[in-house]
């Protein structure tokens, strides 16, 4: 990567030049924009009509493509890199007399690290070691690629060979002409050091003063040449001194480095000092201050939009964000500040569902009249968002940063609901109370490594409390066990457990029959119908519905008033497989659409997601009665197993719904293998039932478990003749206490929830 004030590479090509009196064989127009860090006016000049990069040389092509990666401009930089690697593998490989044989594949590991495909990164570094190795590279371009390598392994979890590399970065030889390389090859170690943990082994690395050291260049080039390098240098030595426990030198060390004028520049970085300094100003009963900290990174965290870890190409470290708002929101609460800390939840969560998002640039925009106003506004938020994260010497930051600000106020003005996917508004409780029902409540809940806090929301206030928290994952994955074998006899005594834990602090603020329940983690795998207080289970006391986050509400769509057809059904595809047939979907399937008029049936080799993208608005219900596919480790790719066609492989991902156009009421998952056996983080579901909202269903009901298909058709008939006479909520509560009077456990009738509209 060529650095982002001045490039190193570049200081010392030229001092080499100078040293060597022909300074005229390396003065490229590319090298001197590099130097100076220009990397936009690169892409001025160098950029190709259509983006041909093909047909520029390749001493162009590699500074353009190393701009394009400065700028975080991946859109053009990966096909500009397989321009200038096809160019090295025909053997031009060549700028102002520098082997760049290695540079795309290098540049490429970067990018994917940056990106969080570490497995991929991996790959991409490994080539470029390989090119390194055999074209016999200089000490320089050695030190460079190890140190991508070194973190693509230590991200990828590949510890071992981390280490590996570690070692041969410290057998580099550092003799002449080679000494000038010595805080490359440190920072080199302290990234991989610290993304590995190693922290006393990094603070080994960089315990020198970075000042005293290349005393020569910069006497050619200046302080500016150095900055970068200096701050990621200075705050890999005081993040290490933190986590090691030296508290007051990593204070002393962090307190320099938030008064340096380019800090506030450096988001990567800023905002995990910030954090820290709040922890270190907690652990001296700092209270306000540390507050002061975390709100402050808090405000960094959102200024982008980001899985984009630059943190980890940059210095070697990928921060837990969501720990930002924990400690946050557990001061606040501790400092009787409800409605603040509530508020912190809810973009705790939205920052979450942001995150989840994205990489995704394809949303469907529901302001049909004004899609192009909607989106160059969107268009304009990822490029402000780019200028941020890029450290081009003639970006005015400041300036930057208000142009970021307004493009999101531009694309909250024009699609609201957009807007909350790809940036993190604030939304207050007396807001989310308006959308409450008369009498209805809001439960929220959230937990941390050290606590889990419930919010009530209702018309007499907000109040919280904080619950047990040690053994709540392993209580609810009991609880699950229980519940999805009908034969099992602990399930009443394990929801008894969870609704003692979970629910019994809450009811003195309870007094709504009707619940809005928000969970978090491990907590949307748990059925709330089914606790029991030893007596009743809460279906027996109240209407509940769930929400993915509480300010989603304000984006819920009303029921069509005379939908032009009534319910489109979709089940038993064909997944050519016979030991995926379902033949009491299929019947299900028939049944369902014989209760309402103008309804359609789609089965086996029909059932395909041509139909939804057809027929999906024109159906007030739609009906899945299939397989579903659910993955907890890449949310996104969860989905509904529908027949392949000409179009589609069948997989409805959880991706694609967030670019669907539906106008239905309800979307019922009737789906016999939605089978969320691993209890994480949440984000499966999250993002299951957002993206069908987003979509533009009002409501959304779904199965927790793999559920005995016999009962389902039972329940869902039921469902659907009670649609006819009641709303949603009231429909499903009466089909599953009819389910549950022949069906006693709850693995036959709880599995069932609705998200969104009741109405």
């Amino acid at each position: 990567m060529i650095r982002n004030r001045r490039s190193l590479l570049s200081v010392i090509l030229v001092a080499t030049v100078l040293l060597s009196g022909c300074a005229a064989a390396f003065n490229s127009r590319g090298l001197n924009l590099a130097a100076e860090a220009n990397f936009s006016q690169i892409v001025r000049e160098f950029e190709p009509a259509q983006d041909r990069f093909s047909g520029l040389a390749f001493q162009d092509l590699i500074y353009l493509c190393s701009a394009y990666s400065e700028l975080k401009n991946y859109r053009k930089l990966f096909p500009c890199l397989e321009s200038a690697q096809a160019k090295v593998n025909a053997g031009d490989f060549t700028a102002d007399a520098w082997n760049h044989s290695a540079t795309p594949s290098r540049l490429k590991a970067i990018a994917l690290i940056e990106l969080g495909q570490y497995e991929e990164a991996v790959r991409a570094a490994e080539a470029a070691d390989k090119f390194v190795t055999d074209k016999g590279l200089t000490t320089f371009e050695q030190v460079k690629v190890l140190e991508v390598l070194g973190l693509a392994y230590a991200l990828a979890g590949k510890t071992d060979k981390a280490g590996v590399v570690v070692q041969r970065l410290k057998d580099v030889y550092l003799g002449y002409p080679y000494m000038l390389v010595k805080d490359d090859r440190n920072i080199a170690l302290a990234k991989i050091y610290i993304t590995l943990k190693k922290y006393q082994e990094a603070i080994e690395v960089v315990s020198y003063k970075f000042e005293d050291s290349n005393a020569f260049l910069k006497s050619i080039g200046g302080w500016d040449v150095f900055v970068n390098n200096k701050l990621t240098f200075e705050f890999m030595k005081n993040k290490s001194l933190f986590e090691v426990g030296r508290l007051a030198d990593a204070k002393t060390g962090y307190d320099a480095l938030l008064a340096y004028p380019y800090m506030a520049d450096r988001g990567e970085m800023y905002w995990v000092i910030l954090y820290d300094r709040g922890r270190i100003a907690e652990k001296e009963g700092r209270r306000a201050e540390a507050i002061r900290f975390y709100e402050k990174a808090v405000e960094v965290i959102e200024q982008q939009r980001a899985t984009i870890s630059v943190e980890a190409g940059k210095i070697g470290f990928v921060g837990d964000k969501q720990a930002v708002y924990a400690r946050l929101i557990t001061l606040l609460v501790e400092d009787g500040q409800q409605a603040k800390a509530f508020e912190y939840v809810e973009r705790s969560k939205s920052r979450a569902l942001v995150d989840l998002l994205a990489g995704k640039k394809d949303f469907a925009v529901k302001e049909t009249a004004r899609e192009e106003q909607v989106r160059q506004a969107l268009a304009a938020n990822d490029r402000s968002e780019a200028d941020l994260l890029a450290l081009d010497k003639n970006a005015d930051k400041s300036r930057t940063r208000g142009i970021a600000l307004r493009a999101k106020q531009d694309l909250q003005k024009e699609a609201p609901e957009l807007a909350s996917l790809v940036t993190v508004a604030s939304t207050s409780a007396a807001d989310i109370r308006s959308a409450l029902g008369q009498d209805e409540a809001l439960v929220e809940y959230y937990y941390t490594d050290s606590e889990l806090l419930a919010f009530v929301l209702s018309a007499s206030g907000l109040q919280s409390a904080k619950l047990h928290l040690p053994g709540l994952a392993e209580d609810v994955a009991a609880f699950r066990r229980a519940l999805e074998n009908p034969r099992s006899g602990d399930a009443a005594a394990l929801a008894g457990k969870l609704h003692r834990r979970l629910f019994k602090p809450l009811e003195p603020a309870l007094a709504a029959r009707q619940l809005v329940i928000v969970p978090h983690g491990a907590l949307h795998y748990i059925p709330f119908n089914a606790l029991y207080d030893g007596k009743r289970f809460l279906i027996d006391r109240y209407e509940i519905r769930l929400m993915p986050s509480a300010s989603a509400m304000r984006y819920l769509k009303n029921a069509p008033k005379n939908g032009p057809g009534g319910i489109l059904v979709l089940g038993n595809p064909d997944l050519g497989d016979p030991r995926s047939d379902l033949a009491f979907a299929q019947k299900e399937a028939l049944e369902v659409a014989k209760i309402w008029p103008r309804s359609r049936v789609f089965l086996r080799k029909d059932a395909t997601e041509d139909v939804v993208r057809r027929y999906g608005s024109d159906y007030q219900y739609i009906h899945f009665a299939t397989h579903g596919r659910f993955s907890p480790d890449h949310p996104l790719a969860s989905a509904l197993l529908l027949a392949p066609d000409a179009r589609s492989n069948g997989h409805l991902t959880v991706d694609k719904l967030y670019s669907l156009h539906l106008g239905a009421a309800l979307v019922t998952l009737s789906a016999c293998e939605t089978g969320l056996g691993t209890v994480s983080s949440g984000d499966d579901l999250v993002g299951l039932t957002r993206g069908f909202l987003y979509a533009g269903a009002g409501s959304i009901v779904a199965s927790l478990w793999q559920v005995d298909d016999l009962a389902t058709s039972y329940l869902m008939i039921r469902f659907y003749r009670e649609l006819q006479k009641k709303d949603k909520l009231s429909a499903l509560r009466n089909a599953q206490l009819e389910t549950r009077r022949k069906y006693p456990h709850p693995y036959y009738w709880a599995s069932f929830q609705l998200t969104g509209n009741a109405r």
